[in-house]
């Protein structure tokens, strides 16, 4: 993956960038930090509205080593693969009544009601504390103009809003517990006072709340720190306002220790997807992160089956496109190693070595269209003679493909002619075919 490093690109240059790469796979987003991603279906694609991590900028009087959010970005896509950067939608500088050097524009949510879009974001006030705000836009991604002041009587972060079947909208945030409280029609005040939800369970934070409703059942999904860090959980009701019973637990506490895991739950086209969040491009600071996706799926009795993360994500690739199999959706196990392709900048992605005799990896859900591909060709590098030999659908299925790796230390791009390609969706597998180890950024079918 080759992104050039930094916070932010210009919008009118992301969206370029963006929209002719592919990033099907996790995370999502590379030429920036991201985290807590909500995502909703509008106008027929996803548009996902996350929090934006930011390195503290000079004269910064925060706390150390902690979240620094000055702005929000959307991102869409409507085949989950090529996502478009719209760029900032919203700045805390534009709030006239959140405090321009906090720093603090964590969790937001957006839905559209009567023809307007309204964002839910939070920031702390200049009068102190979290408050809850809301910007109204005619297109899912902007421009969005601010209310003057937050929502009265709501006091928080995180807001997650539900329309429900009969269009009635509540708004849900926590501040170590959650609360809900109905909206008015204006979709900017609330009706009477927040009601809390306080029979989950006792022991440890819970925040980020998002709720959603499937044939009947209403459920409510949260972070929350049972142990160390956080993981996923949920409960169920029969109304948007609950009584809500805990029900089990949707995602583990991260592998890489990441602290935070906020998220979001959609069906896009008949299938379930969670949105939410890890270290990936910054493994030793927890406060800059990266969005990530994986399927989710029901069982029959409505409850949801605990998603296992993966690194291949959930986008279909295009095989004239860079095959980034460092997100593998499986390996041999022995002789497969990823680390980053430049230490100094995590932004460029990963590369793949593949050290021992035969060892293999498995990229799935390549669309190689009509099929017929002629050539294949392999950015890598090896410290002696090597090979790749290329294979579909199984590890151990004809070689279609197999390209020499000459010795060296520098990137080369190495090709090869492959034949018998057929149409369609296949997975890939790239194996070491006999020699010295290699390093492999990326594979590519031409």
């Amino acid at each position: 993956m080759k992104l050039s490093p930094g916070n932010v690109l210009p919008a009118s240059v992301a969206g370029l960038l963006l929209a002719n790469a592919a990033f099907a796979t996790n995370p999502l987003i590379m030429d920036q930090f991201t985290a807590d991603p909500t995502a909703r279906v509008f106008e027929g694609k996803v548009y996902v509205y996350p929090s934006h991590d930011i390195k503290a900028p000079p004269g910064y009087k925060g706390k150390p080593n902690w979240f620094v959010m000055e702005d929000y970005h959307v991102f869409s896509s409507e085949n989950l693969t090529d996502w478009k950067d719209h760029g900032v939608i919203l700045k805390q500088t534009e709030v006239a009544w959140a405090d321009p050097g906090a720093y603090a524009m964590w969790a937001p949510d957006s839905v559209y009601k009567d023809g307007k879009y309204y964002f839910y974001f939070p920031a702390i006030a200049k009068a102190g504390g979290f408050r809850i705000g809301v910007a109204i836009a005619d297109q899912p991604y902007g421009p969005f103009k601010p209310q003057a002041t937050p929502i009265e009587g709501v006091k928080g972060i995180d807001p997650s809003v539900l329309i429900d079947k009969d269009g009635s909208a509540y708004l849900y945030y926590s501040l170590d517990k959650i609360f809900v409280a109905k909206l008015k029609p204006n979709m900017r005040e609330i009706e009477g006072e927040p009601a809390v939800f306080d029979y989950l369970p006792k022991k440890g934070l819970q925040e980020g709340p998002f709720v959603f409703e499937r044939n009947g059942i209403y459920y409510l999904t949260y972070p929350h720190v049972a142990n160390k860090t956080e993981r996923l959980e949920y409960a169920t009701a029969t109304s948007p306002m609950g009584p809500f019973k805990h029900a089990g637990v949707i995602l583990d506490e991260a592998e890489s220790g990441c602290w935070t895991v906020h998220h979001s739950i959609l069906d896009y086209r008949g299938q379930w997807y969670l949105f939410y969040h890890d270290k990936d491009l910054s493994p030793s600071f927890d406060k800059n992160r990266a969005i990530r996706a994986d399927k989710l799926f029901f069982n029959a009795d409505g409850t949801i089956e605990k998603v296992v993360p993966t690194l291949r994500g959930v986008g279909r690739v295009n095989a004239g496109s860079e095959i980034q199999i460092d997100r593998y959706s499986a390996t041999s196990g022995d002789g497969i190693a990823v680390a980053f392709v430049d230490e100094a900048n995590p932004h460029a992605g990963w590369k793949t070595t593949l050290s021992a005799a035969k060892s293999w990896v498995r990229f799935n859900e390549v669309d190689f269209g009509a099929g017929a591909q002629q050539s294949i060709e392999v950015r890598a590098k090896a410290p002696g003679r090597s090979a790749l030999e290329i294979r579909l659908d199984k590890e151990d299925g004809p070689v279609i493909g197999r390209m020499e790796i000459g010795q060296g230390s520098d990137w080369n791009i190495a090709s090869a002619a492959v034949k018998g390609v057929p149409a369609g969706v296949h997975d890939l597998f790239v194996t070491q075919g006999g020699g010295e180890a290699i390093e492999v950024d990326w594979v590519r079918f031409r």
